[in-house]
């Protein structure tokens, strides 16, 4: 298949482990997407770069980001008589105050699953009667598909369409990463779908103001391995800058119109982010002009943050620890009976490292 098949050819795969492997040192790259690191451990290419390259997962899984706060709040509204939440599948098992949203739905808690945040505008369509509260968890991805279908419930006068707006920004969470002080690391491996709304002028502060290089990377192992390369070379001419490997998906100035819809929509705001804390504009909250639609206004009681389960996802996020470091992992901690939303998510980093990169015994 054209586009597909050549990045998945063994000899090329090869070919790019050979080059990698003729740099004479060793480096550490972080990847900052939650489905980078599913591409990654599924390929089986952290052993495969072993002694040359460490892959480092930070805070790219949006469900896992979100604050044991947010989630309390969204558990406290599918609470509310009349309402009924729609969310991704992924945010129904994250534990918060109160228990999940699937716990939640088991005490009569009207809960839908939906794909799309069109999916929950059909559903305030169909049933004048209810509240309809869209969960809008994402990054730049999902933000403008949110933005659109706000739009459209304006445009029909859809008034029993709400959102709660969780969504998060990358770069100034990348900002956040540069400026702790013990954070080290030797490049950034950037998302390939926020960056195909952002384009890569987005990131360009890394290399200027923290000569930090970046590239772009795609989904196969061959786009993983090439971005690698790329970055190697920067190191090895400590030349920062900002590339773009996937460039049958992303532009410099990425996608204007999706921008632009975002926008119109969204505001930034100060966002808490798990094991990141509160990071200045790096939230999207709803303009003033769609403030009927902003469940985020609306008052709720929800309980107090938990606090320390002995989780410490907040510290994967950061690449502080790998998952195997943290004493819950694969213990008290696994897929089927999660403590943190890293184990829970089909991007969480947790999750990834249980299913292919972890065996029995080990950690």
């Amino acid at each position: 298949m054209r586009y597909v098949d050549e990045y998945r050819d063994p000899g090329v795969l090869r070919g790019q482990l050979e080059e990698i492997g003729k740099f004479g040192f060793h480096a550490s790259f972080m990847e900052v997407c939650g489905t980078h690191t599913m591409a990654i451990s599924r390929a089986g290419l952290r052993p495969l770069l072993e002694g040359r390259v460490d892959l480092v997962s930070g805070p790219g899984c949006p469900v896992c980001v979100t604050s044991e706060a947010d989630i309390g709040k969204a558990i406290a509204l599918a609470g509310l008589e009349g309402v009924t939440l729609a969310t991704f599948g992924d945010m129904m098992r994250v534990p918060g105050p109160g228990g999940t949203l699937s716990e939640a739905a088991s005490r009569g808690a009207a809960v839908k699953v939906v794909y799309s945040p069109l999916e929950a505008l059909r559903l305030a369509r169909e049933d004048s009667d209810r509240k309809v509260v869209f969960l809008g968890v994402g990054f730049e991805t999902t933000a403008p598909a949110v933005a659109a279908s706000l739009l459209t419930a304006r445009r029909d006068g859809v008034s029993n369409y709400f959102v709660l707006s969780l969504h998060k920004l990358v770069p100034p969470a990348l900002r956040a990463l540069l400026d702790m002080e013990d954070f080290a690391i030797d490049g950034f491996l950037l998302p390939g779908h926020v960056s195909a709304v952002l384009g890569a002028r987005a990131y360009s502060f890394l290399a200027e103001e923290y000569g930090v290089p970046g590239v772009v990377a795609g989904f196969e192992a061959a786009d993983i391995l090439r971005a690698l390369c790329l970055l190697m070379e920067m190191k090895e001419g400590k030349k920062a800058s900002v590339a773009i490997e996937y460039t049958r998906a992303v532009r410099e100035e990425g996608n204007p119109k999706a921008r632009a819809v975002m926008e119109e929509v969204f505001a930034p705001v100060d966002a808490e982010w798990r094991g990141l804390g509160t990071i200045p504009a790096s939230g999207l909250a709803l303009r003033e002009e769609f403030r009927l639609h902003d469940a985020g206004a609306w008052e709720v009681e929800a309980p107090a943050p938990a606090g320390d389960r002995g989780c410490r996802c907040g510290d994967v996020l950061c690449g502080k620890i790998k998952p195997m470091d943290c004493p819950l992992f694969a213990r008290a901690c696994t897929p089927e009976s999660p403590v943190g939303p890293c184990m829970v998510s089909t991007e969480g980093t947790c999750a990834s490292y249980y299913l292919y990169d972890f065996r029995e015994g080990e950690g």
